[in-house]
């Protein structure tokens, strides 16, 4: 039972993947369906950080769809998950500041995922690790 208890990850690199298609895929999802309502929600956003109602909502478009499949794909993992993180931060403070907390928990949550997956980086299984992969330069 002790050696059960004691067992090392499976796999952190597998772990790190999905987190990061979790995450990205979600944010995609959201952004996909801001981008598909775009006239129908642009209208209804606010001008919550005083740079313009348009320009705040495309800021919001790109942390969510674009970062998303940046982070998805794990490429560029540690730059795109700073714009999720600012639209979570804004998000939770300012967006929805005075709601109750319970009507921020998916901020929040994805706002800790965002500095979780930041910390971890994209992993080995990502195409950050394909493209920067560092070269073996050992004589065989």
């Amino acid at each position: 039972m002790k050696k059960l208890l004691q067992l090392p990850p499976l796999s952190t690199d597998v772990g790190v993947l999905l987190l990061r298609l979790f995450f990205g895929g979600m944010f995609t999802y959201y952004g996909w369906g801001k981008i598909a309502a775009y006239n129908e929600i642009l209208p209804q956003f606010g001008d919550i950080i005083g740079i313009g109602p348009k320009l705040s909502f495309n800021l919001v478009i790109f942390g969510e769809f674009v970062c998303g499949i940046l982070i998805a794909l794990g490429l560029v993992t540690r730059l795109a998950v700073i714009p999720s993180f600012i639209t979570m931060v804004v998000a939770y403070f300012i967006a929805h500041g005075n709601d109750a907390f319970a009507d921020k928990i998916p901020a929040f949550t994805y706002l800790i995922l965002s500095v979780i997956i930041f910390i971890n980086g994209s992993g080995r299984y990502s195409a950050d690790a394909l493209l920067f992969k560092k070269k073996d330069n050992t004589l065989s």
